[in-house]
């Protein structure tokens, strides 16, 4: 294979999945990729911060705005009745506080989406493991959930604001229903990675090429097992690294191509690849009882690990 990017160490452990003693050998992510998540979390809290904050001056300023009218006890006609009354003191809520109120519903929904997308990145760089169940949803979809307290208590207000007329409030209303909805779409990870599923991959690699050692280019989304698959002759330059750098330069998971992949490098491909495949692409998928096959190789001078299966 071409070049390392960042020689790994060369140590005993360095490249054998999980041990039969039940030792913790899960996915591991660069110390790389753990600064880059962090930034990105802290970039997205305080953006997150100034959004509820815009929110917080809407509700206890903004809407409180109001303008006092018909003091003078002026005749006006009701536009509900078409009838002339006297008109006292009223109070309406003034035009430039209405405008003030949509650019603030802009601006939180672009700080809340911004947000998001920044932890999205730093979920993938850094993810949680699936097995810590609260700490995975709440871990994935805070941007769906900081959308929903940035915005739900300042439509409702809206709606039960008294000072504005039923055009101001119909327009204001729906605007932040719909910023609402699209922020917290967004927030959404649909198929958030795992600690397990980086595992998961990390292993496969491990178990066929007996190491982790992996191939990418810059303008894919995945990573090989062969630097010589088509998929990869693109002109870019070939990277080759561990699954933990593979996902720090933005690979998020192994092909699901690797038996033709092995074969192109005039690799060993074992007898039960399909089984193995079809688990990959459970785990990839988010399932989380799914168990990852060992190879079963035709000689087992085959196995680059020349592993013994753990009795039961």
């Amino acid at each position: 294979m071409v070049e390392r990017k960042n020689k790994v160490a060369d140590s005993a452990d360095a490249s054998v999945p999980e041990p039969a003693d039940g030792s913790d050998r899960s996915w591991v992510p660069t110390p790389a990729s753990k600064k880059k998540a962090t930034t990105f979390r802290w970039i997205a809290a305080a953006l997150w911060a100034v959004a509820i904050a815009a929110e917080a001056v809407a509700i206890f300023w903004l809407l409180r705005q109001r303008e006092f009218v018909g003091e003078d006890g002026t005749l006006i006609r009701d536009p509900d009745t078409g009838l002339l009354e006297t008109q006292n003191a009223t109070a309406t809520f003034p035009q430039w506080a209405f405008i003030a109120l949509i650019v603030a519903l802009v601006v939180i929904a672009a700080l809340s989406i911004t947000g998001s997308m920044l932890w999205k990145k730093a979920n993938r760089l850094d993810p949680a493991k699936k097995s810590d169940t609260v700490r995975f949803f709440v871990q994935n979809q805070l941007g769906a959930i900081i959308a929903i307290v940035a915005f739900l208590p300042l439509i409702i207000l809206i709606f039960l604001n008294k000072d504005m007329d039923k055009g101001q409030k119909t327009t204001a209303g729906i605007i932040g229903v719909v910023f609402a909805a699209v922020a917290v779409a967004l927030g959404i990870d649909y198929n958030p990675p795992s600690v397990e599923q980086y595992t998961a991959d990390q292993s496969a690699v491990i178990q066929l090429l007996g190491q982790d050692e992996v191939v990418w280019v810059a303008g894919g989304s995945v990573y090989h097992v062969c630097d010589e698959v088509s998929d990869i002759q693109t002109g870019s330059e070939k990277i080759t690294g561990t699954t933990a750098e593979a996902i720090e330069a933005g690979k998020g998971r192994l092909t699901l191509k690797f038996v033709s992949e092995l074969r192109a490098c005039d690799l060993a491909v074992p007898e039960n690849a399909d089984e193995i495949t079809d688990a990959l692409r459970e785990i990839q998928g988010g399932a989380v009882d799914t168990l990852l096959p060992q190879p079963v190789w035709a000689d087992p001078a085959d196995d680059p690990l020349k592993l013994e299966a753990v009795a039961e």
